[in-house]
């Protein structure tokens, strides 16, 4: 079943009449919260934005909450309503957009590459809809990996993350920070978008092991194969994945795709060792509190920025189809505060990150990934 929610902006609640999709035969489930705004005003825009997840759902504490609040932000402040729709799996992707394009959507976000094939040919097919792809270039394949610059559909805009370098940071902080010397990383399926987090922790680990002379090992991933569960979920899959990983004396973790962090705390809590984990997408000491106790730092996407502007541009017709791209000179990827870890990490650790950000921000520190 797949869920639609209405946010509506201004204090006034809208109503929306359900759409029947052809993945469920019944009507979805509405959810209809209030957002900011002055009291007894009303929405004076009829611009009409609308986003659609990926499988993980908004409340993903990750990258499909960042793109629903940079949407929902943008929706707020443009005085207009918000149409959003979840979706439970990958058969939801195109009924979704069908029932969002029928409600006369404006511009439509999807979030995620998995939602890529689905929106090159719901872009294909309504060219008058603007499009705003999260996390694909959406130019030749559909798992990411190629990047030209220029999508296959002239009204979609990709937004795009170079999280190999600001994990290449945490890569860094974890080699660093280690006591066993081995620091590993598990995914949830080998997309592109998944392993550029591994492929930049890899190489801030070796990078840090070269520099400093120290024997740091990286689990999980060899550049080319690894540890991956095999979805999104937080299952079983998800904690025995972790649970290998930490059985080669792994002592910090970094698991990369949404919900999987879950089952990687479940195997820290049985492990009944001192383990650290990296975030990913938001910072998950904030996002997730119960994780407090075990975050080191978390790789992040400006995702929420980056949404928020490009829906807000479209609302003001100030709307561009050039591919963003988030470094960390733009400020559109980085790494989170250590929180509770200030006083467990080397106290030159935070001079020596800065200096190595400015040495990728001027290549003389070169991280390699498909974007760049």
């Amino acid at each position: 079943m797949v869920k639609t929610r209405k946010v509506v902006s201004s204090g006034l609640v809208a109503m929306l009449a359900a759409a029947t999709l052809a993945a469920c035969g019944d009507a979805p489930e509405e959810e209809t919260n209030t957002g900011s705004g002055s009291e007894g005003s009303s929405a004076t825009s009829d611009f009409q934005p609308c986003i659609v997840s990926d499988a993980g759902g908004f409340d993903d504490k990750s990258f499909n909450q960042l793109g629903f609040e940079g949407a929902e932000q943008a929706a707020e402040e443009l005085g207009t309503e918000l149409i959003s729709v979840e979706s439970n799996s990958e058969n939801d992707y195109g009924p979704n957009l069908e029932s969002l394009v029928g409600q006369g959507c404006d511009v439509i976000v999807t979030v995620g590459f998995a939602l890529a094939s689905a929106t090159k040919e719901s872009a294909a097919a309504n060219p008058d809809i603007e499009y705003v792809l999260i996390d694909d270039a959406a130019d030749g394949g559909d798992d990411g990996a190629t990047f030209d610059g220029e999508a296959d559909e002239p009204n979609i805009k990709p937004l795009l993350y170079d999280t190999a370098q600001a994990a290449f940071l945490a890569g860094y902080a974890a080699a660093d920070y280690t006591k066993t010397g081995k620091v590993g990383t598990f995914g949830g399926m080998p997309f592109p978008t998944v392993t550029i987090f591994m492929d930049g922790f890899k190489q801030g680990a070796e990078y840090y092991a070269e520099e400093k002379g120290k024997d740091v090992e990286v689990v999980g991933w060899d550049g080319e194969n690894g540890s991956f569960t095999g979805g999104f979920e937080a299952n079983e899959a998800a904690t025995s994945t972790a649970k290998q990983i930490l059985d080669q004396d792994v002592d910090v973790i970094l698991p990369v795709g949404g919900p999987i962090y879950q089952g990687a705390i479940t195997a820290i809590e049985d492990s009944g060792k001192d383990i650290a984990m990296i975030g990913v997408d938001a910072d998950l000491y904030e996002t997730d509190p119960s994780t407090q106790d075990y975050v080191l730092t978390s790789i992040l996407k400006g995702m929420k920025v980056s949404t928020y502007e490009a829906v807000k541009a479209a609302g003001e017709d100030n709307f561009d189809f050039e591919p963003y791209v988030g470094t960390l000179e733009n400020e559109g990827v980085g790494i989170a505060p250590f929180h509770n870890f200030e006083d467990k990490v080397n106290p030159e650790l935070a001079a020596e990150l800065d200096e190595v950000k400015a040495g990728i921000i001027d290549g003389s520190i070169e991280v390699k990934s498909y974007l760049g």
